[in-house]
């Protein structure tokens, strides 16, 4: 499980300077978020090996430990509940559940209980209703809810989907927001309707939900197995825009070619409404009259009429930027693309494409997945923590980093990068990183991939080289599409002669090696160049861009830092200011 190491400091800084006990304080994750943002939602228990956290608004929740010497070593995110007596329901349970249309029999199927609880928020001990959340056979954490009034309290963290014992191989496999929407589906039959442990994450900005949160949706990846067996992946999430944008993120890791949608009737905004205010038949025929994730196939027109009227009162935008201003007016990343990496041996392409995902990771908290054959993890990673910390890795004539800025360098490619490696040595084949691909995808939320380079791909015999490049790079695009990621490929060229004036000259899309497809079927092409092998500038050449908004043809000169492998912009760039001149001038904005 990885470490959430902005989460450590986060709570470490919250705890700082409290005795060992209780304490509430505000939550470092939604007290931004909220009108009431003084409020102190969040309880600590601080003791001599760490920091027990749970904020009681938006659910976070787990351990930090902490080591001798003050150093946080982990977040536990699944520490287990405190055993706790739970009864069968009883009538006063009965009849909430009854209230929101959910008989007693469906209840005691997804093993719902009754207690007598202490809440928190409302300072007092009161009659409760429990949900179990199960993991390989037994209840591990519960979430608490008062009968008589909303206030909630958790037992344990609740980390896996609600109710996934009741799943059974070949069946939907159906996923609501809450608790009570699944029991709301299992109410008319469809038993193995599950829900996620948290909610829909609070922090979501244009319809889309911030990368910050990618680390909760663990849930997904805990469920692979079962989710692999499914006849159907359902995704019936509320109709607001968070959990509008929860579906997204969703089908993003499952693969959105597997998942279907369910759209609510007009005035619902989730399963129980449905429920409530139209009763069983309806809940369930609004669930079966599921329709395909749009993603390939034949839709009406009026399926997009929402999204044209977007882009009339707001146009296409642009795509992330490379953290260059004069590059951004050629070339911007959008998830859901190809683009194509070229240039002569020593060029610098794939340092460049390592230092647009050090900016991503930076600025925009995106997560990358790296399947580089000409470079070995560690030195890779020892290239990515010099980008990052902007100091050189190793000894020479410039101080290097320290011991320190080298755990924090540490810390960000943790982070942010994951590894596609053929430890054995052997060939990889297109198959087998399209898998671990979708894997890092499910498993960390990464938004970006690097192939490097292209020629290290075993291929098969029976298929000529032409025919199989055109599928592998179609494969790629509709992987990308389907799962909302950048892929760069990176392809050699041919070897080019020099000109007349003794100069290589530019490679392009139809320069390399293969096959013509390289150039029809990518999104954006790019070239990196350098003139002078010997010369530090760069040439970023964008020699196609699919689509006019993303970027265009044309040209932009970057200067390459050998000491500490960064990209800077030229100080002359007339898109910088005087003020930007400075050693972020990759970062004028």
């Amino acid at each position: 499980m990885g470490v959430d190491m902005e989460l450590q400091r986060e709570i470490l800084g919250a705890a700082f300077g409290l005795q060992s006990g209780q304490h509430k304080v505000q939550c470092p994750r939604c007290s931004q978020t909220r009108r009431k943002s003084h409020e102190r939602t969040m309880s600590l228990r601080v003791e001599n090996d760490g920091v027990a956290f749970q904020c009681w608004h938006c659910n976070e929740n787990g351990f930090v430990k902490i080591e001798k010497g003050g150093m946080a070593t982990e977040v536990v995110v699944d520490k287990p509940a405190k055993p706790i007596k739970t009864e069968r329901i009883n009538r006063p349970v009965a009849e909430w559940l009854e209230s929101r249309g959910i008989s007693e029999k469906t209840a005691i199927k997804a093993g719902v209980g009754y207690i007598r609880n202490y809440i928190g928020s409302l300072q007092k001990e009161t009659d409760c209703i429990t949900f179990p959340f199960v993991k390989d056979g037994k209840e591990y954490a519960h979430k608490i809810r008062s009968l008589e009034t909303k206030g909630f309290s958790c037992n344990g963290s609740p980390q896996s989907f609600f109710n996934l014992q009741n799943f059974t191989a070949g069946e939907w496999f159906i996923i609501v927001e809450g608790e009570m929407d699944a029991l709301s589906i299992m109410e008319t039959g469809l038993d193995t309707a599950v829900s996620v442990p948290n909610g829909a994450p609070m922090k979501v900005t244009d319809g889309k939900i911030d990368p910050s949160n990618d680390n909760k949706f663990r849930f997904i990846w805990d469920a692979k197995d079962k989710i692999d067996l499914a006849d159907r992946i359902v995704v019936a999430t509320d109709g607001d825009t968070a959990g509008q944008a929860m579906a997204e993120e969703i089908a993003r890791r499952i693969g959105k070619d597997r998942c279907w949608k369910v759209e609510w009737p007009e005035g619902c905004k989730d399963a129980n409404d449905v429920l409530v205010k139209h009763g069983v038949d309806a809940l369930r025929e609004a669930v079966v009259q599921c329709k395909p994730w749009p993603v390939a196939g034949l839709y009406d027109a009026s399926k997009f009429f929402e999204q044209v009227d977007e882009i009339y009162d707001k146009g296409m935008g642009r795509g992330e930027s490379t953290g260059y201003f004069n590059v951004d007016d050629y070339y911007t990343i959008v998830e859901g693309q190809l683009t194509v990496v070229t240039g002569i041996p020593s060029s610098g392409k794939s340092e460049f494409i390592d230092q647009i995902m050090v900016n991503l990771a930076e600025r925009k908290d995106w997560k990358f997945a790296i399947c580089s054959f000409e470079n070995e993890p560690r030195l890779h990673i020892a290239k990515l923590i010099s980008k990052y910390c902007r100091m050189p890795f190793f000894d020479g004539a410039t101080k290097r980093l320290s011991k320190s800025e080298l755990e924090r360098g540490k810390d960000f490619v943790q982070s942010h990068f994951s590894f596609l490696y053929q430890a054995d040595g052997s060939l990889s084949t297109i198959e087998s990183i399209v898998e671990r691909m979708k894997i890092a995808v499910m498993r960390h939320g990464v938004r970006g991939v690097i192939i490097d380079p292209y020629n290290y791909i075993q291929r098969p015999t029976t298929i000529s080289e032409t025919e199989w490049i055109s599928d592998m790079l179609t494969q790629l695009r509709v992987f990308a599409q389907a799962h909302g990621i950048h892929i760069w490929f990176v392809a050699h060229p041919t070897k080019m002669q020099r000109g007349m004036d003794g100069n290589v000259p530019v490679p392009k899309g139809y320069d390399i090696s293969g096959s013509a497809a390289w150039f029809a079927k990518a999104d954006v092409g790019m070239t990196v160049h350098r003139k002078d092998p010997i010369s530090p500038v760069s040439d970023i050449h964008i020699w196609k861009c699919r689509f006019a908004w993303v970027g265009k043809q044309g040209s932009a000169s970057l200067v390459y830092d050998n000491v500490t492998t960064r990209y800077n912009q030229i100080v002359s760039d007339p898109f910088l200011s005087p003020e930007d001149d400075d050693d972020d001038t990759e970062f004028p904005f």
